[in-house]
């Protein structure tokens, strides 16, 4: 997905000195844990879609890149990338960059990159459309993002349990679940989870913990889902 892309860009040369915005819908953030390079280039914006809640948060995030930049805060920025969610619609996001004038005469539109799931894809349109964006970018009530936290290790079996029971009992509604888990077997590395409706990714294994803080996070993106 996004972030596997976005990994594989970072590892190239020609992309360095870059900052990265991640913005997540949920209120466990998990996708700044899993780009290979996270230091300090990469800022996360409050749980919400950049379209619709957070664009003031993104356009202050920009500025202050800027600020760190000509007070030398920032030896060197060649670019940003931002990562949106994915239910994000790009329009609303770069009009509210547009309308601010210090960032239009410090940064340019290199592009608007979109990823289509090669399995789901086209059911998944012809599912949603009816439900696009409103003229007030207000997504569709019935998506909502559920997260799951944990201290302390998990047995593996119990994962791959609930892994199996959320596919089998909510797959269908299941827009998109990802995590890390901190296994009994091996709690130095995390196990990280991904998932998209009834398929599940192989799971992967991080060398050791991004961010110091172990436990089990889990955010559910789910349509229709019941909360219980």
């Amino acid at each position: 997905g996004k972030t596997t892309l976005l990994n594989r860009l970072l590892r190239d040369p020609a992309l360095a000195d870059t900052a990265v915005i991640i913005n997540e819908f949920g209120e466990v953030a998990i996708d700044h844990l899993l780009v290979e390079q996270a230091s300090d280039g990469i800022i996360q914006l409050s749980d919400g879609c950049l379209c619709c809640t957070v664009r003031g948060e993104l356009v202050d995030t920009l500025a202050d890149l800027v600020d760190r930049l000509q007070t030398g805060r920032i030896a060197r920025l060649a670019r940003v990338v931002i990562e949106t969610t994915g239910l994000a619609d790009p329009a609303p996001v770069l009009q509210s960059i547009m309308a601010h004038p210090a960032l239009v005469e410090a940064f340019r539109l290199d592009g608007v990159i979109t990823l289509v799931d090669a399995v789901n894809g086209d059911a998944t349109l012809d599912a949603h459309v009816d439900h696009d964006h409103d003229h007030d970018h207000r997504h569709d009530s019935r998506v909502r993002s559920y997260s799951l936290v944990h201290d302390g290790p998990v047995p593996f079996s119990a994962i791959e349990m609930f892994l199996d029971l959320l596919r089998s009992a909510h797959g269908e509604r299941l827009l998109r679940m990802k995590g890390v888990i901190e296994l009994l077997e091996d709690p130095s590395r995390p196990l990280v989870v991904h998932g998209v409706q009834k398929i599940l990714h192989p799971p992967a294994r991080l060398p050791s913990w991004p961010d110091g803080q172990r436990g089990t996070r889990l955010v559910l993106i789910a349509l229709d889902m019941p909360e219980d």
